[in-house]
Order: structure tokens, then C-alpha cells, then sequence
């Protein structure tokens, strides 16, 4: 006879009541378990199968909760955090020109930047987020809180034409961002993409140097684009073009290029983003609080165009929520449409995954719970009061404020959340930190905001 197999030796086992892989796609399966080893997923099966095959050296028992991959925020400005509620009820451009601005020249240094990433990065540890995409000044000290806190992200290197902005040339700003590239070139957590504020803010020469470094390099480009009414207007009064159409010209509109906003297209730019294959970034929130308009979602689907979603800073949001963006995305898509069968659950959690993932070039890596994928993933609790009785658990995931109930957020198989509590952040300080710059923003203001 035959001697059994011994089972094989892994870092972690997590078991759970139901597993919603988002490959394939439409599936929740019960009783199912995670095996991760060196970072790893290396099965996914059921428990009792699990149990055969794995001796595991961390072992979760998960009986109540939903277990899928981590959320994917493709765009947020994280420091920014540190300006929650700063200025409020603000249409875009008077709320960048009047307020944002002069304050970020006056109190933005390496110090803000890196409590206020390590604010933003609390805040979506422990609302399901394992990876986003960041553009902000200091990207430099933005990828040492990533890195130390153990998080996945793209980190922009911002570039402006005002040099009040950064303190920095062009050049200057360029050549910092391309010595971040070689720095994290290879690191399994950390991508730089390039990252111009906008056509507004970065001129056409800039622009253009840009392109010649994403096109050699396959550099990330992320920008804001197609924001507003006001900027086509602009754009097509200076140059003659709508902004997609110069970005074409240029040279930026590429396979790698994640364009933020996009409330204003036509069907010619809809033409663009499809024979460029580039990717759209849509941050509902942010846009409806800002008055910027509406990103058609539905249309950009249907044409095969992939779309990811953003919560953009915690300023114009103003929360990170995912979770919470998403069904403010599916519900605007319904809306807008017409159409109440747009953007189904199943649908919707893959725009927050793997579509998330494809935007910034990781979707061989992460974006659903696959075999041979770095293991980024969550834990929901689902029995709580707001989510009974479970008749359709994808809906309810997307409709019920799934963010409140996330237990627990692996990266890489690395436990960043357990039972609720951050285990590579202090929250009491980080708490204390953002209070200190609140007083030192605004030393005599009463935090009701009169």
C-alpha cells in the first residue's frame, strides 16, 4: 500500500465562510480556503481538500466572512488627507486657485507628505484597499511610507510648468522622478509612473519631453484630464484641439496612460481612448462634490474601454472609502443610463479589482485570487445587522457599506489589518499627528468650522 502524502509546509492558510475570487467571473464559492506561501497564492480549494494537502505556520478561521481580493483605488492625492474638510463647497477651479494651492505653498514639505500618506494609507488599510495609485509632491518620501507600511502602489512623480509649485525646474522635476524609477525599478510593491498635472499646468513642451520617457521606458502616465466643461474650452481656444486629441499628438496617449476624471467626451474621444487602448479613471465622488460633471461610465464599457476607479484626495471626497465609491459608481451608471440592469454586482466588484489592476499594468499579479498571484486580499464580516438576511452576496458587498466591515487585508500574504486593528501603523499617532497640522493650518479656527 501506498504511503499518504505529507502535507506540504506553507506560510498561511486563510479559511472562510465564502470566497468570491472574481476569476471566474460571477463565482462565490462556500467553505473554501487561500493558501499563500512566500507571498503567494498556491491554491485556492475547499477547506477539507486544504486541510489534506497544507500544514500552514499562521492559520485563519474566518466563519462569518466573505474573503475576495483587495480593492484597487487607481487614483488618490494621499497626503492630502491632512486637508479633509479645508475647503468645502467649492466648484474646481476656485477651489484649486483660491484655497488648495496657497495653502499646500505654505505648509507642504517632506513632513506633511509623510504623515498624511501614512493618514491615507490607515484609512484604506482598513476599508479593503491593498494598492493605489498616489500623485503628489515628495513621491520620494510617499514611497518610503508605502514600502514601510507595507501597502501596494504606482507612485507619481508630479511635473508642473510653475516651478512656485514644486521649487524645482522641469528639468529638475523630471530627472528627480526618473532617479525614483531606477530606485524601486524591480521592487515587487513599488511602480513610478510620470505624473503631469494636467494640460493646464504642464505646457505642450513638457508634455512632450514626457512622452519621449514613456514611450522609451514604458513609463506609467498618469494625468488629469477631461475634468471639467472648462478645460475643453481652454484646450480648444489655445490649441485647436480637445485634450485627448493632443495628448494623441504628443505622444501620451498610450497603453500605459491612465487618464483621471474624464466627465467631458464625445464620441471622438470615446474613437480615441479605444484605438489607444488607454485606461479611464473615474472618481464619482470627487466629481459630483466639485460639481465637475459625469463620467459615462455605461458608454465606456460597452466599448470595451477599460475603467477603473479613484477616490481622489480625502479634500475633495472626502473619505477613501472604495467601497463606498463604487456604489456611488454603479448607482450613478444606472442613473445616467437609464438602464437599472447597468453595471451588475459581479461587474461592478471587477472595476474595483482586476480592472483596477489592468489600469496600472498589475493584472497578471493581482486583481483576483488566482493561483501563482501575489495574495492581496480582504476579509468582510458579514454578520452584521445592515447586511441581513444574505440572499445575494455580491449585492450586498457593493450596496451595504462593506468598508466598516473589513476585518482583515493581506499584501502580499503580509497581514496589514487583523480583527479590525492595523498592525504595521500606529493609529493613536497618526491620529495625533493629524491634529497637530490641524492647528497649525488653521491655529484659530474652532474645528466646527464657523
Amino acid at each position: 500500500m501506498r504511503p499518504s502524502k505529507s502535507p506540504t509546509e506553507i506560510d498561511t492558510l486563510i479559511n472562510c465562510r465564502w470566497l468570491l475570487p472574481i476569476v471566474p467571473a460571477g463565482r462565490i464559492y462556500e467553505n473554501f480556503a487561500v493558501a499563500v506561501h512566500r507571498q503567494r497564492i498556491v491554491a485556492v480549494c475547499s477547506q477539507s481538500e486544504a486541510a489534506m494537502r497544507f500544514r500552514s505556520a499562521s492559520e485563519y478561521h474566518l466563519n462569518d466572512h466573505l474573503v475576495m481580493p483587495g480593492l484597487v483605488n487607481c487614483h488618490l492625492h494621499g497626503a492630502m488627507s491632512l486637508l479633509r474638510g479645508y475647503a468645502e463647497d467649492l466648484p474646481l477651479d476656485s477651489w484649486l486657485k483660491k484655497r488648495i494651492w496657497p495653502l499646500e505653498r505654505r505648509v507642504v514639505n517632506s513632513d506633511f507628505v509623510r504623515d498624511g500618506t501614512q493618514l491615507a494609507a490607515a484609512e484604506m488599510i482598513k476599508s479593503g484597499t491593498t494598492c493605489f495609485a498616489d500623485m503628489y509632491f515628495y513621491p520620494e518620501t510617499s514611497a518610503e511610507v508605502v514600502r514601510d507600511c507595507g501597502l501596494r502602489s504606482q507612485i507619481g512623480f508630479p511635473v508642473f510648468d510653475d516651478t512656485s509649485a514644486t521649487g524645482q525646474t522641469v528639468d529638475q522635476q523630471i530627472h528627480r522622478g526618473l532617479q525614483l524609477h531606477d530606485t524601486f525599478k524591480g521592487h515587487d510593491l513599488i511602480k513610478i509612473a510620470c505624473a503631469p498635472h494636467s494640460l493646464a499646468t504642464a505646457g505642450i513642451p513638457t508634455l512632450t519631453t514626457l512622452a519621449t520617457y514613456a514611450n522609451e521606458l514604458d513609463l506609467p502616465v498618469h494625468i488629469h484630464a477631461h475634468e471639467t466643461a472648462g478645460e475643453i474650452i481652454q484646450a480648444t481656444h489655445q490649441h485647436g484641439q480637445r485634450p485627448l486629441q493632443l495628448l494623441r499628438d504628443i505622444g501620451l496617449l498610450l497603453p500605459q496612460t491612465q487618464l483621471v476624471h474624464m466627465t467631458q467626451l464625445d464620441d471622438d474621444d470615446l474613437r480615441l481612448l479605444e484605438e489607444h487602448n488607454s485606461h479611464v479613471i473615474h472618481c464619482p465622488q470627487s466629481n459630483l462634490k466639485l460639481a465637475s460633471g459625469f463620467c459615462p461610465l455605461a458608454k465606456l464599457i460597452d466599448r470595451g474601454i477599460n475603467v477603473a476607479l479613484g477616490t481622489d484626495s480625502a479634500a475633495s471626497n472626502n473619505d477613501l472609502d472604495l467601497f463606498s465609491e463604487l456604489q456611488t459608481a454603479t448607482l450613478l451608471a444606472k442613473g445616467i443610463s437609464g438602464d437599472a440592469g447597468a453595471m451588475p454586482a459581479h461587474r461592478a466588484l471587477r472595476m474595483a479589482t482586476l480592472d483596477g489592476a489592468k489600469a496600472l499594468g498589475w493584472q497578471s499579479e493581482i486583481g483576483s485570487l488566482e493561483t501563482g498571484k501575489y495574495a492581496d486580499a480582504i476579509a468582510i464580516d458579514m454578520n452584521s445587522i445592515q447586511q441581513q438576511p444574505l440572499y445575494n452576496l455580491a449585492s450586498q458587498l457593493l450596496y451595504t457599506h462593506s468598508g466598516s466591515r473589513v476585518s482583515h487585508n493581506w499584501v502580499a500574504g503580509k497581514i496589514l489589518l487583523k480583527d479590525g486593528k492595523l498592525q504595521t501603523l500606529n493609529e493613536s499617532s497618526l491620529i495625533r499627528n493629524a491634529q497637530r497640522w490641524r492647528d497649525q493650518i488653521v491655529p484659530d479656527q474652532s474645528p466646527a468650522g464657523h
